[in-house]
């Protein structure tokens, strides 16, 4: 039987596309081509309210929450861990929403930029990104914002950067100059190059939180 390219073509994508393995430590058993991926619930606490979605297992953290919580204050910058513009807090700790995965996040306590400040009252970075103009375009701003505040929660617990000068002594946020705060929050990019007035916005807030 002569199989032309067309055929070719599409039978290899088919078999490529559907083929789908188990958990590692189970047999690597094939799933049919076409089969409909499963959905797993995840129940997470975002912006203090708990929430249940159904997901695919491949669904970002990012998408989820953009797309079923329609928390659109998260963006979508690069879409590969490089800019920071999706930049959320998860127990704490700042996390690249675009390069985690959702079904991840069952139990975690999520915070958003819509979540950050309190009830009807602007968190102190926020003001003071306000005050010191540290935005343009204000496509990165929540993920700098979400990213700033983590990080000086960071730096209250004592944490060293790579720009700490001594190590062997606590750090507090006395310590928190110009040069940590560029090391610390060299993850997020703006690409309007909004950073003098960055860093004067986080080193304001450093005196408020």
């Amino acid at each position: 039987m002569t199989i032309n390219r067309r055929d070719f073509i599409e039978g290899a994508g088919l078999a490529a596309g559907g083929v789908a393995f188990v958990r590692v430590g189970e047999a690597a058993t094939p799933e049919p081509a076409g089969r409909v991926p499963t959905r797993v619930p995840v129940t997470a606490t975002v912006n203090g309210q708990q929430h249940t979605i159904d997901v695919e297992p491949r669904t970002t953290l990012l998408e989820a929450l953009r797309e079923q919580l329609h928390l659109t204050g998260t963006k979508k910058g690069c879409d590969r861990g490089e800019c920071g513009a999706c930049t959320v807090i998860i127990d704490g700790r700042r996390v690249l929403s675009c390069m985690s995965l959702a079904a991840m996040q069952e139990g975690r306590r999520i915070t958003t930029i819509e979540g950050l400040g309190g009830d009807r009252k602007l968190h102190p970075l926020q003001a003071a990104f306000i005050e010191h103009d540290g935005f343009q375009c204000g496509f990165c701003t929540s993920g700098q914002i979400m990213s700033g505040a983590a990080m000086l929660e960071e730096a209250r617990a004592g944490w060293p950067s790579a720009a700490t000068a001594d190590v062997r002594k606590p750090f507090t946020l006395a310590d928190l100059s110009a040069t940590e705060i560029r090391e610390r929050m060299s993850g997020n990019l703006c690409r309007c190059a909004c950073y003098p007035n960055i860093v004067a916005a986080v080193s304001a807030a450093a005196k408020e939180v």
